[in-house]
């Protein structure tokens, strides 16, 4: 039996991957290693499943296109969305350059903020690919 990679294999497991590894390190799909200090919310999960699903549609859209654009703009977006729902205590270099103080109540109120950015930069991302893009 042997199976044919497609772009729409490539999109949907990349979706799945990052569902899973950015859910797993940043405590909201809950296992044994890693504990979240900060209470999980409907947008946070909100955030995860956009980025996971722009990745996917990235990842899916970059396979179609004759000439592979914005692969630095994608990877901001993921970062972005990581900031959006990753627990803004537990993240190393955040809290090496703050204090926790100052990241809960600085920066933990400005997440849902920076995860529609994140949401509406990976939207300007797909649309620009997708112009350039003969075969989307």
């Amino acid at each position: 039996m042997s199976f044919e990679r497609t772009p729409l294999v490539d999109g949907v497991a990349t979706g799945v991957g990052v569902f899973l590894v950015f859910g797993t390190v940043t405590g909201l799909l809950p296992n044994p290693v890693y504990v979240r200090m900060v209470d999980r919310t409907v947008a946070d999960y909100v955030f995860l499943a956009a980025t996971a699903a722009f990745a996917a549609a990235f990842v899916y859209q970059r396979s179609l296109a004759d000439r592979q654009v914005g692969d630095g703009l994608a990877v901001g977006g993921l970062a972005g969305g990581l900031l959006a729902f990753g627990c803004p205590v537990c993240n190393a270099v955040l809290l090496a350059l703050f204090s926790s103080s100052a990241l809960l109540t600085t920066f933990d109120p400005l997440r849902p903020v920076i995860g529609v950015a994140s949401v509406a930069f990976f939207v300007a991302v797909l649309a620009y690919q997708r112009r350039r893009c003969g075969r989307c």
